[in-house]
């Protein structure tokens, strides 16, 4: 087992270590005379196991990593997380998937502590092959967010045992056998937790579930619950299907997702709120825009105006 640790309040420094320890990238900060990094790795071969500390606001910008990157926060937020077609900011006891292997990725750093865990892409295809699934290419991650808060919760619990019980202890670590096994377990618990390409053929079941009565529950439920944090599972549940079968009813009828449908439904919950806000009252597109979860205005205005040949702030001045 290999270890690695950093501290130092260099930015310069930080940004050499990160670069060797991740893959290129720059950093930067408005603080950088105080601007301290306390980062720790374990090495299991096939993954790594980090914890980074950071008291001080840095920006990233990072090139493809070549590897599957998971992120779990344990204080402050990670923020403006972007990679082509995702946004997100994360929070403490959130667990993400930073970026696909082949993608650069950009953000913030909000005075943190968060732990970042890589796996060597090969190691997710040979534990989905082992299980009995049929994979003829690499296994892909569809999504960046656990299907259920739960799913999160497990591998949340799966990487601390990891860190806290066979990576704390080099002599349990160094024997091959419990490190394959501890690598291994781990690639399940992400194939187990995240969407991913290894899960997306429906079976003859969810063929059978993904009928039109089906999809109407569905509808009815995110109609109901659109101004509540909704997610794919709790939608498969509402319809009484498997996530596999929802997901394939909504590109079977509708050419679409169940997110994105998600998201067409508060869109338009927005814009009936636009037309009826009174802006001398201090209403904003951007108050409106976040009630309805939409956490960057950028990104709201273009796809409000994609939808509705107009910006958001016309329909609020009534123009």
């Amino acid at each position: 087992m290999h270890t690695l640790t950093f501290d130092s309040d260099d930015l310069e420094l930080t940004e050499d270590f990160l670069s060797r320890a991740y893959a290129t990238m720059r950093i930067g900060s408005s603080t950088p005379e105080t601007s301290r990094a306390r980062i720790s790795r374990g090495d299991l071969g096939p993954v790594t196991v980090d914890e980074l500390d950071l008291d001080f606001d840095m920006s990233y910008a990072v090139t493809p990593l070549g590897r599957i990157c998971l992120c779990v926060v344990h204080e402050g937020t990670i923020r403006d997380h972007v990679y082509p077609g995702v946004e997100d900011s994360f929070g403490p006891g959130d667990v993400v998937s930073f970026a696909p292997p082949t993608q650069s990725y950009a953000g913030r750093v909000c005075r943190a502590r968060y732990n970042i865990t890589m796996l060597d892409t090969d190691l997710l295809t040979q534990v989905a092959s082992s299980g009995g699934t049929a994979v003829t290419e690499p296994v892909r991650l569809t999504g960046h967010r656990p299907h259920s808060p739960e799913a999160g919760r497990r591998l949340r619990d799966t990487i601390s045992y990891v860190r806290d019980h066979i990576l704390a202890d080099p002599a349990l670590a160094e024997q091959p056998l419990i490190a394959s096994t501890a690598s291994q377990h781990l690639a399940a618990s992400v194939l187990a937790a995240f969407p991913n390409t290894a899960l997306t053929d429906p079976t003859a079941a969810d063929r059978r579930d993904a009928h039109p009565d089906m999809l109407r529950r569905a509808l009815a439920y995110i109609d109901d619950h659109a101004d509540q944090p909704i997610t794919v599972a709790d939608i498969a549940a509402a319809a009484h299907v498997t996530v596999r079968a929802l997901q394939y009813a909504f590109r079977r009828h509708l050419d679409s997702t169940p997110l994105a449908y998600v998201r067409g439904v508060r869109l338009s919950h927005a814009h009936r709120d636009l037309l009826a806000a009174a802006p001398q009252e201090g209403t904003t597109v951007t108050g409106i825009a976040a009630r309805w979860g939409f956490h960057h205005p950028g990104r709201f205005a273009a796809l409000y105006r994609e939808t509705y040949l107009r910006s958001p702030g016309q329909t609020l001045q009534g123009g």
